[in-house]
């Protein structure tokens, strides 16, 4: 990017960005659908037709609890790797062994939480850092992502707008997760797990 904007006579400084900024803030926005609906049950509604699954907990005591039973559920292991922000949880009352730390291909299932989330798509929105690394949510079969129902907004405009407001600069990346991995490129029949994984499971969090 710095070879760019010295091949246009640009520099990157505060002026540019108040510049964008300002542009930003008095352009209009341009015409979107109608939404009346309630933002948590609009987000369930659409993360269960993506083919997630998703529960509900009345605090971040409850999670471990909620995450092993939907483990034992589907047959899966009581092993996973974490976000940091999520070693303080007593995982091992409920049986499991949760490392904080970038997951690796032989992990099965990976526990992360979200920036925000989606409620007309049933969109993530998880941002890359040291405290919250990619490979956490891409590399496991299973992803658990555990979001924050005050996290909830309305849609990509206010997620954006969120983003722009509690980070004046930009992550590295910015990943949005609708639903599990799909493919329909093999004689059109949707396959999941194709890129990343098979499985996304939501833990909402009042």
């Amino acid at each position: 990017m710095g070879r760019i904007r010295a091949a246009l006579g640009k520099s990157a400084g505060r002026a540019d960005r108040e510049e964008i900024d300002a542009y930003i803030s008095q352009h209009a926005a341009g015409p979107r659908p109608r939404a009346e609906w309630n933002l948590i049950a609009r987000f369930r509604d659409r993360v269960l037709s993506l083919a997630s699954s998703i529960d509900q907990v009345a605090s971040a005591s409850e999670v471990p609890q909620a995450l092993a039973r939907y483990l034992r559920e589907n047959n899966l292991p009581l092993q996973a790797v974490c976000w940091p922000e999520f070693t303080q949880l007593d995982w091992t009352a409920q049986g499991m062994n949760v490392a904080a730390r970038p997951a690796k291909g032989s992990d099965l299932v990976g526990i992360t939480g979200a920036f925000c989330a989606i409620a007309e798509t049933g969109t993530l929105v998880l941002l890359s850092g040291k405290e919250s690394p990619p490979a956490t949510s891409l590399l496991p079969e299973t992803h658990i992502a555990v979001v924050r129902s005050t996290r909830i907004v309305k849609g990509m405009e206010e997620a954006w707008s969120l983003l722009r407001k509690e980070y004046p600069v930009m992550p590295r990346a910015v990943n949005f997760v609708s639903g599990p991995s799909r493919t329909a490129d093999i004689e059109q029949t949707v396959t999941l797990g194709a890129h990343g994984p098979y499985r996304v499971h939501i833990i909402l969090v009042d």
